[in-house]
């Protein structure tokens, strides 16, 4: 907020403390700030008190190309931190995530984050810099969705997927690996979504308590599943980036 913080409340600020976990966060990074990549994901689950129930490692392919991963994103924090640890160690450290730009604040992840603003001054620059990142020597990992899954009509689902990575894996020859994560947010969460939703804000007000939600998801054991790999070939004209898009999600969840 710049200069305009000075205005907000003290209590607003004490709220924002709370809600984010600020303290506790804060003694986690002076213990391990100084680790970097794959490793810190490794000290998130650590701290967290994560344990993962893997299944399909089988079907992860080691014959020196890259690929590119797709997930569904049912918790927004936890999920990325675990994935970005097992394919770390798969694949020799070698993986790239597509985040929000407000992620690269965390400096320790910050090596395999490539931020992106997709609304502010960056976006004309948002083409080049995913083509950078598919055309590098690493592993790609991204949830299409965008944003971690809603509760609609009582179902805990992805919102549609975005069809970039269906695109750039033709371009640059990478067959896609689906990867299905099980878990979820509390019931606070999802209903605060769906009342955003129908007022129409465009603040992902959501989003704040993404923070919270992964310290309640603390000391779980969540199953994580690999799927056979998806040549790139497959995504040929007979349907639009955007339905194989789809295709893929729903492999997702079948797995």
């Amino acid at each position: 907020m710049g200069s305009k913080a000075k205005f907000v409340p003290g209590f607003v600020v004490s709220w924002l403390k709370r809600i984010l976990h600020q303290d506790e966060l804060n003694v986690f990074l002076m213990e391990k700030g100084h680790d970097t990549g794959v490793d810190f994901f490794d000290d998130c689950l650590e701290f967290l008190d994560i344990k993962l129930d893997i299944h399909g490692l089988e079907n992860l392919p080691h014959d020196g190309r890259n690929f590119t991963f797709v997930s569904n994103h049912p918790l927004g924090g936890i999920d990325g931190v675990a994935l970005g640890s097992v394919i770390g160690h798969q694949y020799d450290y070698k993986i790239k995530y597509l985040v929000n730009d407000l992620l690269m604040n965390i400096k320790p992840l910050a090596p395999l984050f490539v931020g992106i603003n997709k609304t502010g001054n960056q976006s004309k620059k948002f083409p080049a810099i995913v083509e950078g990142v598919f055309k590098s020597d690493s592993n790609v990992l991204m949830f299409p969705a965008g944003l971690c899954s809603r509760k609609q009509k009582g179902v805990i689902r992805d919102l549609p997927w975005k069809k970039t990575f269906v695109v750039k894996s033709i371009e640059t020859q990478r067959d896609v690996i689906p990867i299905h994560f099980e878990g979820h947010n509390s019931q606070f969460f999802y209903n605060l979504a769906n009342i955003c939703k129908m007022l129409g804000l465009k603040f992902n007000l959501a989003m704040l308590f993404l923070a919270d939600e992964m310290m309640k998801n603390r000391h779980k054991t969540y199953k994580v599943t690999f799927g056979k790999p998806i040549p790139y070939q497959t995504f040929d004209k007979s349907r639009t980036p955007a339905q194989w898009a789809e295709y893929v999600k729903d492999i997702v969840y079948k797995l």
